[in-house]
């Protein structure tokens, strides 16, 4: 295809997505993001009723130097992919009666025939085992909200810590979930909640042929949409996820508790605490997180082919100066059980201190008692526009992080370049490169070309 021609069409299609509901207030750190926010304003069609009419596009070339037409086994067989694709996004939303009111949203995703399916297996906008257009209603809820007491019933895109809908990746993660919010005692949240099913290409590991034949594109239980194994996955007889969190900000200090029980899978412990403060223009926070994974029912009870028992001990230190400049440092140290590769990222949760861009862990053999380090530098070109680089340092431990080849692997090394515009009437562009120096594997590559603009 023409380079004109894809310009043509990224010109006729930018938008950005509809920001999703965060029952959170602080800050969880959602390390693989570093966007700006554009406003929703939407089209009042009056009488209350709210319209939202978005399109998304992106140009997405991941370079894993393993070509669909002679592939190999290194990188671990993953194959260079590339595409371009197009996701309109209209929501409605009511009016507010008696404290009650509902919203549907509708995406289509569509390449309109220009990939090489044979070069979409790691784009992961349609399904990798059969790359097509396709349309789904990702939001239906109700919810009621009065006198401080939320709650919610139906399809939404809802951002927790390790349940997310991490939106900027084509589309957004959405689940059929229930969620009681309660907000009476000044400066505390508490939450209780069920996630039952969750559709999601980038996030969710539900592609048995047999059993989501259409992968992410369409809603499945959370433990089908799980990256345990598929013995273990049947043997959860598509179980859902229930939740309880508490949240206490004020002042400089914010602290979060959340536990996640997957019925017969695994639980999630995750708590993290924030300092932040400023002085003389400069702005700071100083973090500590643990997140903790255990089997737990009949994964826990059988021989079972997953075994989860690990955690994950992170710091930060992130700056802000009024004159524009930023940084931030993370630090993470997984302990020696297993279990991340089938864990890590799972839902759509990334809200670990010390990651890179786009490739995370999964590029390595494993992250068991592994390490990493992250130093990161921003700029503030304009208001709207912002300049990062990041490098992310992994030590491996050489006794479980294997290569392609079989070769205990030391070392993998992550670099970054992101440009961001968020503009205060709906126009947004972020483009991504990241480069990978993984021990024993050729270097991996990746560019991701996504604009838009919200009505």
């Amino acid at each position: 295809m023409k380079l004109s021609k894809i310009t043509a069409l990224l010109l006729a299609s930018l938008t950005v997505l509809s920001a999703q509901e965060s029952i959170q207030v602080g800050n969880i750190s959602q390390d693989h993001t570093f966007e700006q926010v554009v406003s929703d304003k939407g089209v009042h069609l009056g009488g209350g009723w709210v319209a939202n009419i978005d399109l998304r596009t992106g140009w997405l070339n991941y370079d894993y130097q393993n070509s669909p037409n002679n592939p190999s086994s290194v990188n671990k067989g993953h194959l260079d992919s590339q595409g371009f694709y197009v996701v309109p996004k209209i929501s409605l939303t009511t009016p507010t009666i008696a404290g009650f009111a509902a919203k549907v949203t509708g995406i289509y995703t569509t390449d309109f025939g220009i990939n090489n399916p044979d070069k979409e297996t790691r784009t992961f906008v349609p399904n990798p085992a059969d790359p097509k257009s396709f349309g789904i209603l990702q939001e239906a809820y109700l919810h009621f909200d009065m006198n401080d007491n939320k709650v919610l019933v139906g399809r939404q895109e809802l951002t927790t810590p390790m349940i997310d809908a991490d939106d900027w990746y084509m589309q957004s993660n959405a689940f059929e979930v229930a969620h009681y919010t309660n907000t009476m005692l000044e400066n505390n949240i508490f939450s209780v909640g069920y996630f039952y099913k969750m559709a999601g290409v980038w996030d969710s590991g539900a592609y048995e042929p047999d059993i989501a034949p259409k992968g992410g594109t369409d809603f499945y239980s959370m433990s089908q949409a799980s990256f345990i194994s598929q013995y273990d996955k049947d043997r959860a007889d598509d179980s859902g996820v229930i939740y309880a969190s508490y949240e206490l900000d004020v002042k400089q200090h914010n602290f979060q508790l959340w536990d996640y029980y997957a019925t017969d899978i695994y639980n999630i412990l995750f708590a993290q605490y924030d300092f932040k403060d400023s002085v003389n223009g400069f702005s700071y926070n100083l973090g500590a997180q643990i997140i903790d994974w255990q089997e737990v029912g009949k994964m826990a009870d059988s021989q079972s082919q997953t075994n989860v028992d690990y955690t994950i001990y992170s710091a930060r230190f992130d700056g802000y100066f009024d004159n524009g400049f930023s940084f931030a440092t993370g630090y993470s140290k997984y302990t020696d059980g297993e279990g991340q590769g089938a864990t890590l990222g799972v839902w759509g949760g990334y809200p670990y201190f010390a990651n890179g861009m786009i490739f995370h862990f999964f590029e390595a053999g494993t992250l068991q008692n592994a390490a990493s380090y992250k130093g990161q530098l921003g700029y503030d070109i304009s208001k709207n526009l912002t300049v990062m680089y990041r490098m992310t340092y992994y030590g491996l431990d050489s006794d479980h992080s294997i290569s392609s080849s079989g070769v205990g692997q030391k070392e993998m090394l992550l670099n970054g370049l992101r440009l961001s515009y968020g503009g205060s009437k709906g126009a947004y562009f972020t483009g991504t490169y990241e480069h990978v120096d993984l021990d024993f594997e050729p270097d991996t590559y990746a560019l991701r070309l996504i604009g838009g603009y919200k009505f």
